[in-house]
């Protein structure tokens, strides 16, 4: 027997409560902006600057041991990862340790590195420092003006091309999908004070990604469904179309959550935050692609007969497959 997450025939309706899931999702949106500029981000050394310092040795590297014997010198955030090369010798043991620029200072002092030197040096002996390098202050806050860019040239990408695919209304409900979710993902990282770095930024780029890709099967399906039952009233065109959609976006979200989960738990420090955003986008992506996007669609309205050409609408690539 066939395993079914859905439910082979659902007839549910997605818009019955919608004032309520449009007004909780407007409510969560200006409190996550509210937690961005009153707590702010925990930023990573990407975006506050700092000091990486390269480690070699004939011995194993043990990242919790590394940790430990920091800890005491008071340093704030430092991250310690295991490089991996297959050019290196079987005996050469690397790990990069970064360490956040220190208040009031524009690097981190000669006798801070000593310090960090000395500490890994009495858990072993054999190690040795090739390199060190320092990120100033100047360079992260071109960082956060570049990650930023990123996002919103991301965003601005996608109003253009659902624009074209479809029609202005619905390029409207997929960007304010999108923003929903990038903002939600920015509260929780603010409220809950995890570390905001590089990687972040990727995951979220990759929420714009996936939830896109939800929010255009839905689409695909709604202006299938209209060309089909044109006397239909769209809100049950975009019911019909959910409901058929419902099973692939359960699916995917569903399998893609058991992966994210797994390295979650098992793929240590270093990419847990990274993970825990995608976590949250897949979630709050699936979310939107029904609740925000289709419901702002409902709400706007558009052409019923997609059999006649409309040269304004932007829908020159409408047949073109994507």
């Amino acid at each position: 027997m066939r395993l079914r997450l859905v439910p082979r025939d659902t007839n549910w309706d997605f818009f019955s409560r919608s004032k309520i899931t449009l007004g909780l999702s407007a409510l969560l949106v200006v409190v996550s902006v509210i937690a961005f500029f009153v707590i702010g981000l925990n930023f990573g050394i990407d975006f506050r600057g700092g000091t990486t310092i390269r480690t070699e040795s004939t011995q194993p590297v043990d990242v919790g041991a590394y940790r430990d014997a920091i800890a005491p010198l008071g340093l704030g955030d430092v991250a310690i990862t295991e490089v991996f090369d297959p050019n290196f010798d079987a005996d050469q043991n690397v790990a990069m340790v970064r360490i956040q620029a220190q208040e009031g200072d524009e690097s981190i002092s000669v006798e801070t590195i000593q310090a960090v030197e000395g500490a890994l040096q009495s858990i072993d002996p054999a190690i040795s420092f090739p390199s060190v390098e320092s990120v100033g202050p100047k360079v992260s806050g071109e960082l956060v003006k570049t990650a930023i860019y990123a996002v919103l040239a991301a965003i601005g990408t996608v109003l253009v091309y659902i624009w074209l695919r479809f029609e202005w209304q619905f390029s409207v409900g997929a960007v304010a999908a999108l923003v929903h979710d990038v903002v939600l993902t920015i509260g929780v990282f603010s409220v809950l004070q995890i570390q905001f770095d590089l990687a972040t930024i990727a995951a979220l780029l990759t929420i714009v990604g996936y939830s896109l890709n939800d929010t255009v099967v839905v689409f695909d399906r709604v202006r299938e469904n209209l060309r089909r039952y044109k006397k239909m009233d769209l809100k049950e065109v975009l019911n019909l179309s959910i409901n058929e959609t419902l099973s692939r976006t359960v699916v995917t979200s569903v399998t893609t959550l058991i992966a994210l989960i797994s390295l979650f738990v098992l793929g240590g420090d270093v990419i847990r935050g990274f993970v825990f955003a995608m976590i949250w986008g897949v979630i709050v992506g699936s979310y939107s692609s029904v609740f925000v996007a289709s419901a702002i669609l409902q709400r706007l309205g558009v052409k019923r007969d997609w059999s006649k050409p409309d040269g304004g609408a932007g829908t020159q690539f409408a047949n073109v497959d994507a």
